[in-house]
């Protein structure tokens, strides 16, 4: 094993969209676990969206990278030594080691892997943090009732697909938004959604509320927010009475600063908001997944269960080596994704 390891720090706080120079590739000295410190080879590197807040020096509910610290970011790797009860050498292990090919933890967040279960890389998409998310958004926030309809955004994105696959599941009329004909096939054919609607193919804001009206003729009880931007603006007017707003992100905007897109271009469409959210006695709940993971027993074993049994299906985007992370990232925040975005670190000796 070379004695030499590779890390990606943030350079330069992004104006607008991230650019490459905002990245830095370092080489360091593989770092010697202490006591009560495991080293792990890092195998599999998850990028999300919510990355590009903690690039900004701003308050949030997490504290921001700063210029010159390792990227954070979910992994699943490999213990290389360990000096911690209840993990051993050759161990998988799923947890926040960041964008380098290893890392020290003290094993707090950090959790053994069964590779026999299902791949190692689901831990970081459908059985892991997105799939928890999609989980608790749903069911804690959404409360679906079978014969309703739910709208949801990024419908093919590792967090909507799963959202999308369980309230089919659960008896709802499923109608999913995504970018690009293929998207919207797969999501349909694949996933089960009864309708996906592709915002890219619509000329105007206009076409895309008329099409959203068209799949949802008896309304929206709940919309599924992964994205805002145009998707909530023709979403928004068909919310029905006593409606449900997960709110899981808001991808279009993130590049965007405080002072956002969408609806904050041109005329002020708040106060209509607003309105609708009064008069429909809408329920609008933000939700951090960090505060949820109580939930996880309950979801692994539904989720776990579904997959096993074929019921649920994922797709991933795979990018690789460490040195492709920033690129992929970005293409991530542009919608290029299909699926889970990884980067294949090193490699995987579950996989053929």
């Amino acid at each position: 094993m070379t004695d030499m390891m590779q890390r990606i720090v943030l350079a330069a706080r992004p104006q607008g969209e991230p650019q490459p120079g905002d990245f830095r590739l370092e080489t360091a000295d593989i770092p010697t676990p202490g006591a009560g410190e495991m080293l792990v080879r890092v195998i599999w590197l998850s990028l999300d969206p919510y990355m590009r807040g903690r690039m900004d020096d701003s308050k949030s509910y997490a504290e921001a990278v700063q210029i010159g610290d390792v990227m954070g970011g979910g992994c699943v790797g490999q213990v290389v030594h360990s000096n911690i009860d209840g993990f051993s050498a050759g161990d998988f292990v799923a947890g926040g080691f960041g964008w380098q090919t290893h890392a020290l933890s003290d094993g707090k967040d950090a959790r053994v892997l069964d590779p026999r279960v299902a791949p190692l890389s689901t831990a970081l998409g459908v059985l892991g943090m997105p799939g928890i998310t999609a989980y608790v958004g749903l069911n804690d926030h959404g409360r679906p009732k079978s014969g309703e309809t739910i709208v949801v955004s990024a419908a093919t994105g590792a967090v909507g697909s799963l959202v999308g696959q369980l309230a089919k599941a659960y008896g709802l009329r499923v109608v999913g938004v995504a970018g690009g004909a293929q998207k919207c096939s797969y999501a349909v054919e694949e996933l089960g959604f009864d309708v996906c609607l592709d915002h890219r193919a619509a000329p105007d804001a206009r076409t895309l509320r008329q099409q959203m009206a068209d799949a949802c003729p008896d309304g929206v009880d709940i919309y599924f927010e992964n994205v805002a931007g145009k998707t909530l603006e023709v979403v928004i007017p068909l919310m029905n009475v006593h409606g449900r707003i997960p709110i899981c992100g808001m991808i279009s905007w993130y590049n965007s600063g405080s002072l956002g897109a969408g609806m904050t271009q041109g005329p002020n469409h708040l106060p209509q908001v607003w309105r609708t959210i009064l008069v429909n006695r809408l329920s609008l709940r933000g939700f951090i997944i960090t505060d949820h993971y109580d939930r996880f027993p309950a979801f692994a074993e539904e989720v776990a269960g579904h997959l096993q049994a074929g019921r649920v299906k994922y797709r991933e985007t795979i990018s690789d080596g460490l040195e492709s992370a920033p690129q992929a990232f970005i293409n991530l925040l542009r919608g290029g994704n299909f699926g889970k975005q990884l980067v294949a670190v090193s490699n995987d000796p579950t996989r053929n």
